[in-house]
């Protein structure tokens, strides 16, 4: 008893160990989880932002190079727009980004359209039909990017009358009093038309698959509000500050604000200034000196992108919804597998805690066994013994006696053979080396010649057997030997464990392509618990091990593993102290 309860106590303390594990696992997790989580927005806040810059800067950097100065195209001198479009077409990672230029003056006169096989500017119809319009009512500004049309409108000033001249980190030349420029009027504006296919079949994949190849994201440009997305950032602007194309880091300038331009030292020199004025913002001018002859570029700071454009993001929401359900998912698989793992511990730990408990039973049977069979053999040895003793001391010379003596001698050398040979036969089932000698067997002939092997025995105790062996049975390939020593060992525990009921009803009937043999008896019964286990080895119930029944506990198991070997199963029905129904089913 004492053992049974340290056993549950064990038990009872694994299961709480393995509770609080599992609990903490679950916080372990989660903080894992919830920190996985912060670090995968982060990256994924910084590879969009990444995208949108790169994209962004493609756009800058077609607008940006082709702001020739004003004079150019008042003196219809495109030597300098030709070079900036050879040195693009060369140096660009999508040449073909740009379809075309149209060139629009402020002074209402006639649209320019860049004809590539001419390399100049001739007349054209106006790519935006309100822009003519807009500049002969005084209007401005106009905006920046049409995402309609995919067009970027670059603006075109007069030369500013009076500059600053700056170098990163200090003014030089400056004056006394802070000098406030106005800005320079509008001369026109350049039209530069963009390829729409260029932009959604190569620049977007291509971004893509820079940063984000694992295709865990589904990326999305689209105007309007960004919630419920992982990472937005804002596409299409134009604010000159981030490193442009035709770059050199030795030409970068920097505003107070921390815009910047940077202009490629192999076309450019490095003269760069910037002037403030007092409307919105500033301007920023490159005065380019190159081979003698100075050239100006103009490049605006700020309002450069309206409130159409600044609404058009890149989005970027995880395939599985959003980070927080992706990693719900894999919190939710990382618990199952710890959890699984978890059982399979305890589940190991069980199964050896069971084993142990099984083998501790096991090897208790094993000793009642031996004891049992001990106090079996002992009984026929002692007769035997004092038969024979008696024979050898002449204690009795009659004839009637001695036979009398002899057929004791024989009765009790017969139930110690049978025992030998039962143990015999469960080595030889549990050592996989019995051998079955499979014949057409008439079911008929093998049930009578059972009963008639068992009869003696039951007229001995006063037991009736009744017979119900149905018609017409078939015949079965089985071994005559080994199904008709079950079908005794179940008519013997009949008539063995009877309740003063000296009854036994064997009876076969053919159902479904199975033969089926029950042997049924009114004795005391098999209680639910011990029904469990009647066909394990050496097992014995306490009701007839305290009733002080003769036996072994093999009888049971060795029908068991004779009728499986055979291909077919038994059954067992019991209620305590009502009787048992045994019932064998081969197949026919």
């Amino acid at each position: 008893m004492k053992r049974s309860w340290t056993t549950s106590l064990l038990i009872g303390a694994l299961v709480l160990l393995f509770v609080a594990l599992g609990v903490l696992q679950y916080h372990w997790l989660q903080q894992i989880s919830h920190a996985n989580a912060e670090k995968e927005r982060e990256r994924v806040t910084e590879q969009t932002k990444r995208f949108a810059a790169d994209f962004n800067r493609e756009l800058q950097n077609a607008y940006f190079n082709f702001q020739v100065p004003a004079d150019a195209w008042k003196q219809n001198d495109w030597a300098e727009f030709n070079e900036r479009l050879e040195y693009w077409r060369a140096n660009a990672q999508f040449p073909e980004l740009i379809s075309g230029f149209y060139f629009v003056p402020r002074d209402g006169s006639s649209v320019l359209k860049f004809d590539t096989n001419s390399k100049a500017f001739v007349a054209a119809s106006s790519p935006d039909g309100d822009a003519q319009a807009q500049f002969a009512r005084g209007e401005e500004p106009i905006k920046q990017i049409d995402l309609v049309s995919s067009t970027l409108y670059l603006p075109i000033v007069e030369a500013p009358a009076k500059t600053i001249h700056v170098v990163p980190g200090r003014l030089i030349n400056q004056p006394t009093e802070r000098t406030v420029m106005k800005v320079p009027p509008r001369f026109g504006y350049v039209a530069i038309l963009l390829n729409k296919a260029v932009l959604d079949d190569q620049l977007v994949p291509a971004l893509s698959d820079k940063y984000f190849p694992d295709k865990d994201y589904k990326l999305a440009i689209a105007d309007g509000d960004a919630a419920g997305t992982d990472a937005n950032a804002k596409l299409y602007d134009l604010r000159p500050d981030n490193i442009m194309m035709f770059a050199s880091r030795d030409l970068v300038q920097r505003k107070p604000d921390g815009n910047s331009v940077v202009v490629d030292s192999r076309i450019e020199s490095h003269s760069s200034q910037w002037t403030e004025t007092s409307d919105k913002g500033s301007k920023i001018e490159l005065k380019i000196q190159r081979e003698g002859k100075p050239r100006t570029s103009v490049f605006t700071a700020t309002t450069l992108t309206d409130d159409t454009t600044g609404g058009t993001k890149l989005t970027a929401t995880h395939t599985s919804g959003s980070i927080d359900a992706f990693m719900a998912g894999k919190l939710r698989n990382s618990l199952a597998i710890g959890l699984s793992l978890l059982l399979l511990t305890a589940g190991a730990v069980l199964a050896i805690i069971i084993s142990s408990v099984r083998a501790k039973a096991a090897a208790q049977r094993q000793i009642d066994f031996v004891s049992s069979v001990s106090h079996e053999f002992r009984t026929p040895l002692a007769v035997i013994k004092s038969a024979g003793e008696n024979l050898a001391d002449g204690v009795t010379r009659d004839a009637e006696r001695v036979n009398k003596y002899g057929e004791l001698i024989k009765s009790e050398g017969n139930k110690l053979s049978a025992m030998v040979e039962q143990i015999l036969e469960f080595a030889g089932a549990n050592s996989g080396k019995q051998r079955l000698k499979l014949e057409p067997t008439s079911v008929t002939d093998l049930v009578n010649s059972a009963i008639d092997e068992c009869r003696p025995i039951a007229e001995d105790r006063g037991f009736t057997i009744e017979t119900d062996i149905a018609a017409g049975l078939p015949e079965m390939s089985v071994d005559r030997s080994a199904i008709s020593q079950a079908i005794q060992n179940l008519i013997t525990n009949s008539i063995k464990y009877s309740n003063g009921e000296h009854w036994v009803r064997v009876s076969a009937s053919n159902g479904n392509g199975k033969v089926k043999i029950a042997v049924e008896d009114r004795g005391i019964g098999i209680s639910k618990s011990d029904l469990k286990q009647i066909f394990e080895p050496f097992f014995r119930s306490k009701e007839v091990v305290d009733a002080q029944i003769h036996g072994n506990g093999l009888g049971l198991s060795l029908v068991k593993k004779t009728v499986e070997a055979h291909g077919g199963e038994i059954a067992a029905n019991s209620e305590l102290g009502k009787g048992s129904k045994f019932t064998i089913e081969l197949n026919a």
